[in-house]
């Protein structure tokens, strides 16, 4: 069963805390990691792209010159794909890139990168973070005394606007709640931040 020190906002350490072996201790598994993140920026495009085809581009409604005789090669219209300003041929239109993933999958991506944070050491578990007014500097600090200097994710377990507003100002830094988690944010930070409150409901989610 996995372990991991228990730091205060000072980063000082005042405990430790057993984590589910089902949850935090399991050999991650890269494939359907890859998948779950594939999927899940999928799902964010927005399909807006388009282009004009032939018959939307302005112009070309008169056949250039006679079919015959000219010697050139024969032509309907100046707005064909092969015209300067023509229409494009095949081009993207809009749709939706969504596709869905199984549950089961997806379960098993989360408890993979929830388990290669503590494998590498990237889990930090933090007693309390109290606010009762927006102070950036407050975050900024407790981030610096646990070594975060970079990307981080800090895990809140419930809805605390003075820490998610005092956060947002400091780049590379983002928050979430426990039903808000997502496995590409999980594993694009460098130090995966929970407070301890929370890592109970993980577990209570995902065991």
């Amino acid at each position: 069963m996995p372990t991991v020190s228990v730091l205060n906002v000072e980063g000082k350490e005042v405990g430790k805390v057993e984590l589910s072996e089902g949850v935090f201790g399991i050999k991650p598994n890269i494939s359907v990691m890859n998948d779950v993140v594939k999927n899940l920026l999928a799902n964010r495009r927005q399909g807006t792209q388009s282009s004009l085809t032939r018959s939307e581009v302005s112009g070309g409604g008169r056949k250039p010159w006679r079919q015959k005789g000219t010697g050139r090669a024969r032509q309907g219209s100046t707005r064909s794909p092969q015209w300067t300003h023509g229409g494009i041929a095949f081009g993207p239109k809009p749709r939706s890139y969504r596709y869905t993933l199984n549950k089961k999958v997806r379960r098993l991506a989360m408890k993979s990168a929830l388990s290669s944070k503590v494998l590498d050491n990237e889990m930090i578990v933090i007693d309390k973070v109290e606010l009762d007014s927006f102070k950036t500097k407050a975050i900024a600090a407790m981030l610096k005394a646990v070594g975060s200097d970079r990307k981080a994710l800090i895990v809140l377990p419930d809805n605390n606007k003075f820490v998610i507003s005092s956060a947002r100002n400091i780049p590379g830094v983002k928050t979430a709640q426990v039903n808000t988690l997502n496995v590409y944010d999980i594993l694009n930070a460098d130090k995966f931040i929970v407070i301890k409150d929370a890592v109970a409901k993980i577990e209570e989610v995902y065991a």
